[in-house]
């Protein structure tokens, strides 16, 4: 409350701080009078000896790793990552653990919380914070549960990349949603099943973890092992920076970048062109399989989609095929023709493209996914997998 005698009460505070610089006069006139020289330093000084500080010059213990970790994608509050949520003023409990470093420490029960949930909601304008990683008790997290079900076994920091890079859905999310439907009749109900963002972890664990659909009679590759000792996150990625180093590579791959590393003599797009880096097989295939997708929704379901990977749910209507997203009141309106066998691929085609690091995380992984989401398509739109001349 604003008190009506602001002016009282500052001569009173300057009155106060009169008498204390005094007193410290008095006391400091009087130590030097009766005290030898020797005993100068423990005067005691109401204010700093000298000044000011310059901030640059005031040692920091980690301060190399702080400023690394300022300038890194983990640390950048105005990203939409961390601003999504500011028009409600807090951040919702099912994305607050990888969206703030105070939601993942409720949801591992770090901050004294009952462990596996976040119970409220949490302030916006926090990031991937120090907490988020340097936890005493991360030591005490032994597994993370990923969407399919596995319990991965984790040590130390490996629960903060494990626990927000597996995506939100796994392919038993798919299963689940169309079970029991005919493949090709389109269901108004279906919608569109997101395995979010930055799905790292998912990628990396492969079939074991059960990210991607999976088509019956078809075996997955497991996690990707890859040449010791790049075995953990951070064997590759700098924890602060997040930058990846590329000098280790090349004492087995020789290529002038990450993307142009091959991990085989074969092609698997079927071009045939075998210089470029495994990245490019991905890249042709997914880019192939979203065109299947699209050809399937005007063929099959004859329901023309269009793809938009700058909004939600990325996949429109576009009844007359004109290549524009129809509206509704002003607004896009979602793709609401999926068949099970339009969804699943396009499920697995959001999967791999969501890890930008999928050439290196799990190739095999990819490409078994994408090959053989394009084959289950290739039926009812009635072309053979022998024409494309890819391998999986």
């Amino acid at each position: 409350m604003r008190s009506k005698y602001p002016i009282l009460i500052g001569f009173s505070v300057f009155t106060v701080l009169l008498t204390i610089l005094a007193g410290s006069e008095a006391v400091l006139s009087q130590s030097t009078d009766n005290a030898p020289a020797a005993e100068e330093s423990t005067i005691p000084f109401a204010l700093p000896k000298s000044g000011p500080f310059n901030p640059a010059d005031i040692k920091i213990e980690n301060n190399e790793a702080i400023a690394n970790w300022f300038r890194s994608a983990h640390a950048d509050a105005a990203a939409e990552a961390f601003r999504h949520w500011d028009e409600d003023e807090e951040i919702q409990p099912a994305c607050a653990t990888c969206h703030s470093g105070e939601g993942f420490r409720a949801f591992h029960g770090l901050d004294g919380s009952k462990p596996g949930v976040v119970e409220n909601p949490v302030d916006i304008g926090g990031v991937v914070d120090c907490g988020t990683c340097h936890n005493a008790g991360l030591a005490e997290i032994t597994e993370v549960q990923f969407p399919s079900g596995l319990m991965h076994p984790v040590q130390g920091v490996e629960a903060s990349c494990m626990t927000c890079h597996q995506g939100r859905t796994a392919g038993t999310t798919v299963s689940t949603a169309i079970a029991d439907m005919d493949l090709d009749t389109p269901n108004a109900e279906l919608r569109f099943v997101n395995p979010h963002y930055a799905t790292a972890a998912a990628t990396w664990l492969g079939g074991y973890g059960g990210a991607g659909y999976h088509y019956d009679g078809r075996d997955y590759s497991g996690r990707f092992f890859h040449a010791r000792p790049v075995s953990t996150c951070n064997s590759c990625h700098e924890p602060h920076t997040l930058e990846i180093a590329f000098e280790p590579c090349l004492t087995c791959h020789q290529a002038d970048s990450m993307q142009d590393i091959r991990i085989s003599r074969q092609s698997y797009s079927g071009t045939g062109d075998t210089s470029v880096g495994i990245r490019a097989d991905i890249q042709a295939n997914a880019a192939l399989l979203l065109d299947t997708v699209k050809s399937y929704a005007q063929d099959v379901a004859n329901v023309p989609m269009v793809y938009d990977g700058t909004r939600y749910p990325y996949f429109f209507r576009d009844a007359n095929g004109d290549g524009v997203i129809d509206e509704s009141e002003g607004s896009a309106v979602a793709y609401d023709a999926w068949t099970p066998r339009s969804l699943r691929a396009a499920y697995n085609w959001k999967l791999v493209t969501a890890d930008p690091g999928n050439y290196a995380h799990n190739p095999h992984y990819a490409l078994e996914l994408l090959y053989d989401s394009i084959e289950d398509l290739s039926g009812p739109l009635g072309f053979g997998m022998e024409s494309l001349n890819l391998l999986r």
